[in-house]
């Protein structure tokens, strides 16, 4: 009888945190094809608690720490957490004096997890303090194949310099460095290990046939999301167009009240899916950061046009997508001309089919063919996550 194939999955995130992002999809994908899977999560120290808006206050991180919990029969949560791990002090002096300590954190123990290393096929690791594991990792199991799935470019975050340097290591070593879009492929270009593999999605989810949850018949205009959001033009937009209804979805505050401002918080996954389904305008409303660029292919944006809906996005994102259409923050002009614009698309130009499924992404992780049961996913769509950021 063969054996069961195993992947491990080294991730920033939680695996039953409400935002569901890309290694969430990954994970439920080999899941659904078979394979044993392991979630780890490596993000979490006694520092974690000590930062502000630490996103993981809510959730059962401490009870749960350092052993393996079955979410589901042979999907595992493994939350590994440490005495320390670093994080950016916000001053260059502080972190080179917190160098020492944090360069060691690769050498801290891996407890039961210690047991999966040895044994899996494939390690997909993210961009964050696990990659200082890689060459522990190596030794315990040479023959597996390793991945780096750049989810962000870490030259744009404020992360500890140890975090980088161990990037700049160790990139080169990986069987594959997977980048979602062109801007964080371009970081890594040189090397014969790096390729594109933009995001994926659950293709039979947005296929459901859902009402439509729109009560007017109007231009209805979605926004998903819960950071970097462009309030300004929230505010514009809602002026500019009184006749159109704007709808927000997501934690997001000091959005405009006005009659056609709709605002709805958090909503389950499941239920996000028909707003996008039947909207007529996807935004992608954000304030610019450094890096920023690698957006202009996330989640959202294939989502948005998985479901045909032309977008509107700010100047900075900009690229060669036929069914974008671009504003200058802070100008009512090309907000308007966006928006109108967009509002005219014909939405059987938009490349819907180009949007690949987390399957597909699966498949290109592990360097062959999953059998899959189907592409219906099955991560918990009654958490309250956000179809991407």
């Amino acid at each position: 009888m063969q054996r069961t194939k195993q992947v491990v999955l080294l991730s920033v995130h939680y695996f039953e945190s409400k935002r569901q992002v890309g290694f969430h999809w990954i994970a439920d994908a080999f899941w659904r094809a078979g394979w044993e899977v392991i979630f780890v999560t490596g993000y979490l120290s006694w520092l974690s608690f000590l930062r502000p808006g630490n996103r993981f206050l809510p959730y059962p991180v401490r009870s749960e720490a350092n052993h393996l919990k079955w979410v589901r029969p042979g999907l595992g949560s493994y939350v590994r957490f440490m005495p320390y791990h670093p994080v950016s002090l916000g001053n260059q002096l502080l972190n080179q004096l917190t160098t020492p300590l944090f360069s060691r954190f690769g050498e801290l123990p891996l407890g039961e997890l210690e047991q999966w290393i040895i044994g899996a096929d494939l390690f997909i690791f993210e961009n964050g303090p696990d990659l200082m594991l890689f060459d522990r990792f190596k030794q315990l199991n040479p023959a597996a194949r390793y991945v780096y799935r750049v989810s962000d470019y870490l030259g744009s975050r404020d992360v500890h310099p140890v975090i980088k340097e161990a990037e700049k290591r160790v990139v080169s070593r990986f069987d594959l460095v997977s980048a979602p879009c062109d801007f964080i492929y371009q970081k890594f270009r040189d090397l014969p290990n790096a390729a594109i593999h933009p995001h994926g999605i659950a293709r039979n989810l947005f296929d459901n046939p859902f009402p439509n949850p729109y009560k007017i018949d109007n231009v209805n205009a979605v926004f998903v999301g819960n950071s970097k959001v462009d309030l300004d033009f929230a505010e514009r937009a809602t002026r500019i167009f009184p006749e159109w209804l704007f709808h927000f979805i997501g934690p997001i505050r000091g959005l405009p009240s006005r009659h056609n401002s709709i605002i709805y918080g958090e909503l389950p996954f499941a239920q996000t899916v028909p707003y996008l389904q039947h909207a007529d305008i996807g935004l992608q409303m954000l304030n610019y950061l450094p890096g920023i660029e690698s957006v202009t292919d996330s989640l959202k944006m294939m989502q948005y046009t998985y479901c045909a809906l032309p977008i509107v996005a700010p100047e900075f994102l900009r690229s060669n997508k036929p069914h974008v259409f671009y504003y200058h923050p802070g100008d009512d002009l090309t907000i308007h001309e966006a928006l109108l614009a967009a509002s005219k698309f014909d939405r059987s130009l938009v490349p819907r089919f180009s949007v690949q499924t987390w399957d597909s992404v699966a498949c290109t992780l592990a360097g062959e063919a999953l059998v899959s049961f189907d592409d219906a996913s099955t991560v918990d769509q009654d958490q309250k996550g956000k179809p991407g950021v």
